[in-house]
């Protein structure tokens, strides 16, 4: 899998600095190449259960400027919301099924190095699917919620009006009614876009 991923990257143009066997190596490899990106597996050795996301964490931890993009063979919410926890900036997860499409991958990885988000829309999906508590988010229109979901996914303005077909400015007009809505008001303190992403997995 990790020489299959190191190729389909070289082919698409991204400079592969080095690989690691397990989490140990991975952190190290890490703190010595400082890359714009790290992809790993959520379980790795040596534990082979999810030493890969706890190595992806402290590699965040060490250096934010780093992004990462954890890959897991199951749909695990929990992992997403471990990932987001101090911001969607720079982190992504992707289910491994996703690596063989190439250009879903390579955009993850891209986004994520670029310092954007890129949450599997599989996630997002069952998230969104889920029974939940009133909250601010009933108050959002059908648009707005498609707009949110996008958003969650790791699109920015100019790509949620490209999957949506539609401008920019309105994207823009109904970003600005979901902070309304959210409560999420104009703060240097804060980031509004990943406060309404974190509002809207959490709900």
């Amino acid at each position: 899998m990790r020489e299959g991923i190191v190729r389909v990257l070289e082919t698409s143009g991204f400079e592969v600095a080095g690989t690691a066997a397990d989490a140990r190596d991975l952190v190290s490899k890490a703190r010595v190449y400082r890359p714009d990106v790290v992809v790993t597996d959520i379980q790795m050795p040596p534990d082979h259960a999810d030493d890969g996301l706890r190595a992806a964490l402290e590699i965040r931890a060490a250096d934010p400027g780093v992004g990462v993009l954890v890959l897991s063979q199951f749909l695990e919410d929990g992992y997403a919301f471990d990932l987001v926890a101090e911001g969607a900036q720079g982190v992504g997860y992707l289910l491994k099924e996703k690596v063989g499409d190439l250009r879903v991958f390579t955009d993850a990885v891209r986004r994520v190095a670029e310092g954007g988000s890129a949450l599997d829309p599989d996630v997002v999906a069952r998230l969104v699917g889920r029974r939940r508590r009133s909250s601010a988010l009933d108050r959002l229109t059908k648009r707005e919620s498609e707009v949110l979901a996008l958003i969650a996914e790791g699109f920015s303005n100019a790509g949620v009006a490209q999957q949506l077909v539609v401008t920019v400015a309105a994207v823009e007009r109904h970003v600005t009614s979901i902070f309304d809505k959210l409560g999420l008001h104009q703060s240097p303190e804060q980031h509004r876009r990943v406060l309404a992403v974190l509002n809207y997995l959490r709900s």
